[in-house]
């Protein structure tokens, strides 16, 4: 058995010791320290001696973990510029006005959170006072700070902008309640209120991976020259529970790696959840310290009030840092709660020199330290905290500010678990809140047991003096605001005119021929340096590596080593001003970017265009929720689902077989989603989103919107496009025929059978194949029809039928489209069923559908396809029997036929 106490081999046991005799004396100082002085002494002297080599530049890896105590001392913190006492008293009533809003909602039942505000009011009080940046600041004009606010905190900022004028007690009271027009989202929402919030943060976890990547993305746009975003901020607000959250820490490493100091963390350290303690037995300040110093940031920490300065300096031993290092959170939240006595027996009482020291403290004094006394309630230290943050260069910081959630509501909240769920407070807690907060509102305000909002009056000093400190930082914030900036010019058209030829005896994949739209579109001398490719480490997947010489991948550091395969073509570029964001493996954090740049519209007034290419497969059904979030930040581009379709890929199986991604696709009000057959119907539609987005929009046009395409790595036989009018015009709303038994020569008998055949994406050429079956072999005409949108097929049709509610006359496009087509319709996709399903209700015809349903399998295209019954045969099979059931072909052909095709 191995002894615990042995000296273990070291790593260091490798390297030659130049002076063994030397390092023997150090180690047996330390022995000695700790033998006369106890482990702790020795410790403390470690310490010491680590952070005086970090200060003195000496090269060693950083403790992880420091004492549960303030990183900056009382001494050190700066005096807070402006005054203080004006700055608590509008503190004090925007704590009041959130409470108010909150519970006076409730009577409706529409809830609200009223403990997390509470808890985080000097956390966002002290940086609206002296730090956020609003959009007319000279040093950031345009842009100003971006602030990332804690989702359950808004009635906070809400209140704040009724005591500024922003809001008034109407819209106050419609909070939660939006159907009539003027009512205030629950949370940050910009597509509700789009004149207030900037960014989303509530799902959980997506605020602080977004904040990461914006605050990268304005690097980006400052290294590449497109606009100086340097002097810009981004604050992200979190919750020590939000961290649970994979995303919430699944870009730290980056935001180190690339020195973004242009970021800071602000994680309130309530030691709450939504249902109880973040780490009961735990401490989750140690937990996130550890984590955020692992992956390279500055981290400050702001736990305790400045009444704790006296216990600290009664702590000759060390006794009560020890102690405040191994009482779990959940007692800590107990402390809160309980009275003086029960805090002496089971705080100090565990340590005959903290029992000493508890005979110096009055009980008023331990309560004041226990119930009140946290780093994150005091202006003095928030505003060191901040002032650290904006100050330390080559790292992002994260603040661990230490709160009480609930605090000054009441016994019945501070602390409470249940606190997340309460909604209200009792008139007579309202009452000892005022007290408390010292505001002046009477008794005789409360009429038929409604609390009234607070307002000191639109001159009043109050207002006066917050007004004066935004207008001081460039304006008020939150803030959202696009700027009356000229559309974009429209790209040359030969860049979309040269796939109308087709590919002639080429065969081209969609994915291939979207690549070589790009490639033209970024040389446009306009609006070619505001295109944004993004990728998650799958480019030569894609065939975009050609992509690398002419644009460059961007990297802060530009290209320190000679790649390997630089004597090649189409070598790996890195470069500082580069325009691709190589991503490595992580869609979520190219969806991250995706964002960051479909925003910089509103955000830094610079219209963007970024295309994020992915594996189909792993987008939208990984990060859907990021796609939801992106809708709700009015972004716009264009997101590429490449290697799409379940049948497709060639051998990679069940994983890689995207049959679905359309779907999900759809329940995205504002993803316009497409799945062309065709390299022009890819430049038709690419053309046409520019147009929308960044040119033009039609009136009735939300120009807030992104684009998904699916493409494919199926090398086939590119067409021309058709001649004829509405070609176009069919391409966009997403249907339009392909061609005729007729116009395909295939000579049909007369009097023939007639079906109509819709396909989309790659399955377009399957069904070309079922057509030429049909008539060589069953003597049956089919026209081919495009049908590149079945989703927005559909929401024309459901518009069209809302309008017909409204006594209008309005036929949906995809009835009209098809109006007077002989014959039964067959849909057919590389998808399941319910894609083109997704119009059946409105197709006037017959209807039926073949689609991929189920999971996929390794296989190759051919077996795959006649696996799940798509492939050309299945789909003369299939016709036959919608023509059988209207006694147009005999019943048998559709038995014959499965039998001559083996199915």
């Amino acid at each position: 058995m191995t002894d615990p106490n042995a000296i273990q081999p070291s790593a260091l046991d490798q390297l030659p010791d130049r002076d063994p005799e030397e390092t023997a004396e150090w180690q047996a100082s330390l022995d000695a320290v700790a033998k006369a002085a106890g482990p702790h002494r020795a410790a403390y002297l470690m310490r010491r001696t680590l952070e005086r080599a970090e200060g003195t530049g000496i090269a060693l890896p950083k403790l992880l973990e420091t004492d549960y105590v303030n990183t900056i001392p009382t001494a050190a913190e700066p005096s807070v510029p402006g005054d203080e006492a004006m700055e608590s008293r509008i503190t004090a009533w925007n704590r009041w006005n959130a409470a108010a809003m909150v519970s006076r909602g409730s009577k409706h039942g529409v809830g609200g959170h009223i403990a997390t505000f509470a808890s985080a009011a000097w956390l966002y009080e002290t940086g609206f006072n002296h730090f956020f940046k609003g959009k007319d600041s000279g040093e950031a004009a345009g842009s100003g700070d971006q602030l990332y606010i804690q989702g359950h905190a808004s009635p906070g900022i809400y209140a704040r902008a009724f005591l500024d004028g922003r809001l008034n007690e109407q819209h106050l009271d419609n909070f939660r309640q939006e159907s009539g027009g003027n009512g205030l989202p629950s949370y940050p929402h910009p597509r509700r209120l789009p004149w207030l919030w900037e960014f989303p943060t509530v799902s959980m976890g997506l605020g602080p991976l977004s904040a990461i990547y914006q605050a990268r993305f304005n690097r980006y746009l400052t290294n590449r020259g497109i606009k100086d975003v340097s002097a810009s901020h981004v604050w992200a607000f979190l919750g020590d529970g939000e961290m649970d959250e994979p995303e919430s820490t699944a870009a730290l490493a980056l935001a180190s790696r690339e020195g973004l100091d242009n970021l800071t963390f602000v994680i309130n350290c309530n030691l709450q959840r939504l249902d109880g303690p973040v780490r009961a037995n735990f401490k989750i300040v140690q937990e996130l310290e550890a984590q955020f110093r692992g992956a390279g940031w500055n981290v400050v920490k702001t736990l305790w009030g400045t009444a704790w300065d006296e216990l600290f300096q009664l702590d000759t031993t060390g006794a009560l840092v020890r102690r405040l290092r191994e009482v779990p959170d959940a007692q800590v939240q107990t402390y809160q709660t309980r009275d003086a006595a029960y805090i002496r027996q089971d705080f100090f009482g565990k340590d005959p020199a903290l029992v000493e020291m508890a005979k110096l403290l009055s009980d008023d004094k331990i309560l004041e330290c226990f119930h009140l006394s946290r780093g994150g309630h005091e202006a003095r230290k928030v505003y060191a905290a901040y002032k650290a943050a904006v100050e330390f260069k080559g790292a992002p910081t994260v603040i661990l500010a230490q709160t009480v959630k609930g605090f000054t509501l009441g016994e019945g909240f501070a602390s409470k678990n249940a606190n997340h769920q309460m909604k209200k407070l009792t008139v007579d807690e309202f009452k000892a809140m005022r007290d408390l907060l010292d505001l002046p509102i009477k008794d005789s305000d409360f009429v038929d047991g409604v609390v009234p909002y607070g307002h000191p009056g639109a001159d009043s000093p109050e207002v006066r003096y917050l007004q004066e400190r935004r207008a001081a930082l460039g304006g008020p914030a939150p803030a959202r605001r696009v700027h009356p900036v000229a559309p974009l010019p429209a790209p040359a058209e030969k860049a979309f005119a040269s796939f109308d030829k087709g590919s002639g005896s080429q065969n081209v994949a969609t994915t291939m021929a979207f690549v070589r739209l790009i490639k033209d579109l970024v040389r446009d001398k306009e609006t070619g340096k505001r295109w944004v490719p993004i990728v998650p480490d799958e480019a030569r997947t894609f065939g975009m590596e050609s992509l690398f010489p002419s644009l460059g991948i961007y990297s802060p550091k530009g290209q320190t080593y000679e790649p390997v395969d630089r004597d090649q073509l189409m070598y790996y570029k890195e470069a500082e001003n580069g325009q691709i964001l190589n991503e490595g493996i992580t869609e979520a954090g190219s969806m991250a970017d995706f964002i960051a740049a479909s925003t910089a519209y509103s955000t830094h007034g610079e219209a963007m265009i970024p295309f994020y290419i992915f594996y189909s497969m792993f987008g939208w059904q990984r990060t859907a929720d990021q796609m939801w979030q992106l809708g709700d930040q009015l972004g716009r581009g264009f997101l590429v689902g490449a290697t799409a379709g379940r049948t497709t890929l060639t051998g990679e199986g069940l994983q890689h077989a995207d049959g679905h991604s359309p779907v999900i696709a759809a329940t995205n009000p504002a993803a316009l989603t497409y799945d062309p057959a065709f390299a022009y119907e890819v430049a038709a539609i690419v053309k046409d989103g520019l147009r929308r987005m960044y040119g033009e929009a039609a009136p009735g046009e939300d120009p807030n919107v992104f684009y998904y395409l699916t493409v494919y790595n199926e090398p086939m036989p590119q067409p021309a496009k058709p001649q004829g009018l509405g070609i176009d015009e069919g391409i966009v709303k997403g249907l339009y025929r392909f061609n005729t038994a007729e116009t395909a020569e295939l000579s049909p008998t007369a009097n023939a059978p007639r079906i109509q055949l819709l396909g989309s994406g790659t399955a377009i050429h399957w069904v070309l194949q079922a057509q030429k079956l049909l008539a060589d072999e069953w003597g049956v005409a089919a026209d081919v029809w495009s049908a590149t949108s079945w989703t927005e097929l559909r929401r024309d049709a459901l518009e069209a039928d809302a309008a017909l509610l409204r006594g209008e006359e309005r036929v949906p496009y995809v009835r009209q489209a098809l109006h007077g087509a002989e014959g039964p319709v067959l849909a057919v996709s590389d998808y399941m069923r319910q894609v083109p399903d997704q119009i059946a209700q409105w197709v006037e015809q017959d209807y039926s559908s073949l689609g991929a349903d189920g999971f996929g399998l390794s296989d190759t295209r051919e077996a795959a396809r006649r696996h799940f019954g798509v492939d050309a045969q299945s789909i003369v099979v299939a016709a036959l029997a919608q023509l059988a059931k209207r006694g147009e072909v005999k019943a048998t052909a559709v038995k014959e036929a499965r039998e001559k095709y083996g199915l």
